[in-house]
């Protein structure tokens, strides 16, 4: 007796098979558009990021300038606003703004109340984070020039690699660090002028940025702060700007009549040559606080009353 042959296969697969290897075929083709899709939003992103990370975008009414002066307690209420009124005279002029911290608000330890300058500019430029220049300026000076902006008297470039002292000693009269004879305007971070007994530090001006902070920050040394100093923080900057050449290549020193004419004539610290010259941009009373034979306030009377009568002259 035969047996029955067994049945054949059907030709097609069933059917439940077929749409088995279609939903396979389309999981993998969906996964592939969604890595795809993914990659390029991720690449989107990174470069996204790194583009405007490049850029820094600067919003507006942003001022290009910000003159730090730091006041002490003591000065009286009626200088204070002397040296106030000059200032906001000047930013108004230029779109410019002003700041006027107190030497008392930063936690400095035994160190003289003169190092506030320092956290003064740190904290200036965390309330205008996007500024350019930070302009420091002793409350003993007053800008007798307000015609003069700061960007085209000194900090264009073409304008400031025309004042650029190249080559020279950083420490008068003959330091063996010298002033890199290669930098150019556009590159300089750090604007210092330089007396006959030293670097200035009561009027300097300050680029803003990271560099910026790593200088503040150096400068700011707790160890310089105790090493008791003669000059303070003047002798601390003498030593970080020669020594540290981090700082050197951003630096550049100018003609001192630029931003820091002086008063009186004192032969050590430069004699007539940098004493103040009528259409000079800043004056200066050097080393009157030091001084307790003179007073900064009655020094300060005389040039406050011609700078006033000049502005009424305009008017």
């Amino acid at each position: 007796m035969h047996q029955a042959l067994p049945p054949r296969k059907p030709s097609q697969p069933p059917i439940y098979a077929r749409a088995s290897v279609s939903s396979a075929f389309r999981r993998k083709r969906v996964k592939a558009v969604a890595l795809i899709a993914f990659g390029t939003i991720a690449v989107y992103y990174l470069l996204t990021k790194l583009l405007w990370s490049s850029v820094d975008v600067i919003p507006s009414g942003t001022p290009e300038v910000v003159i730090v002066t730091v006041l002490d307690p003591d000065i009286r209420e009626e200088y204070v606003a002397k040296i106030k009124e000059n200032r906001e005279d000047y930013v108004a002029r230029h779109g410019y703004k002003t700041f006027y911290p107190n030497s008392t608000a930063y936690i400095m330890g035994d160190a003289p109340k003169s190092w506030a300058l320092i956290p003064a500019l740190r904290h200036a430029m965390t309330l205008y984070p996007h500024t350019t220049w930070f302009f420091s300026l002793s409350p003993h000076s007053l800008i007798m020039n307000p015609k003069l902006s700061l960007t085209s008297h000194v900090v264009a470039p073409q304008r400031l690699d025309s004042l650029m002292l190249k080559d020279k000693p950083v420490v008068p009269p003959d330091s063996v660090i010298h002033t890199f004879s290669h930098l150019k305007g556009d590159k300089i971070d750090l604007i210092l002028t330089q007396d006959g007994e030293g670097l200035c530090q009561e009027s300097f001006i300050l680029r803003r940025g990271e560099w910026a902070k790593y200088f503040l920050d150096t400068w700011f040394d707790p160890l310089y702060r105790s090493y008791n100093f003669q000059k303070a923080e003047g002798h601390a900057l003498e030593h970080v700007v020669q020594w540290h050449p981090t700082i050197l290549t951003k630096l550049s020193l100018i003609p001192q009549r630029i931003i820091n004419a002086y008063t009186v004539n004192i032969e050590s610290r430069g004699g007539n040559e940098v004493t103040y010259k009528e259409g000079d941009f800043v004056v200066r009373a050097v080393g009157c606080e030091q001084d307790k034979a003179r007073n900064c306030e009655s020094e300060m009377d005389p040039w406050f009353q011609q700078w006033r009568r000049d502005v009424q002259k305009e008017k």
